[in-house]
């Protein structure tokens, strides 16, 4: 399965998921104490997406003044942004998945396995092509 197809998988069953959990959640607690955990949630979501953001955004300029390349404050960014797209989303697994992604301590632990997995510098097969090469020189004595 490549990762279009988990996506679209992903898109068609998290509604399923959230709306069986709001109905088993809210008859476990009722719905007004059901509604003040998702308002809670999205609010203390809302407030650390704020100041991650920023913190992360000051970090990313003091990178840049000291002309160092800002990957892992870009890569802080967009988990940050993920985080607060996920805390829009209705429904609780959304929104602890949201919230992970915008407590410093596993958002650091997302960036760093996206920069290792996803954007780490893959060896080009050009590079494993050039290293079969033998350089000599050659003499054609048909002619």
């Amino acid at each position: 399965m490549n990762i279009v197809q988990g996506l679209l998988l992903a898109l068609l069953a998290l509604p399923n998921v959230e709306i069986f959990l709001l109905i088993q959640i809210g008859g476990i607690i009722g719905f007004f104490p059901t509604l003040l955990l998702l308002l809670g949630a999205a609010g203390w979501g809302t407030y650390l997406m704020q100041t991650q953001g920023w913190s992360t955004w000051n970090r990313l300029q003091q990178s840049l003044a000291r002309g160092e390349l800002p990957a892992s404050e870009l890569v802080n960014g967009a988990v940050i942004v993920a985080g607060g797209a996920l805390l829009l989303l209705p429904g609780f697994l959304s929104d602890i998945a949201g919230l992970v992604c915008l407590i410093p301590s596993t958002r650091r632990l997302i960036a760093a396995w996206l920069i290792k997995n996803r954007f780490a510098p893959r060896q080009n097969p050009m590079d494993a092509q050039e290293s079969k090469i033998i350089e000599g020189e050659f003499k054609r004595e048909d002619q």
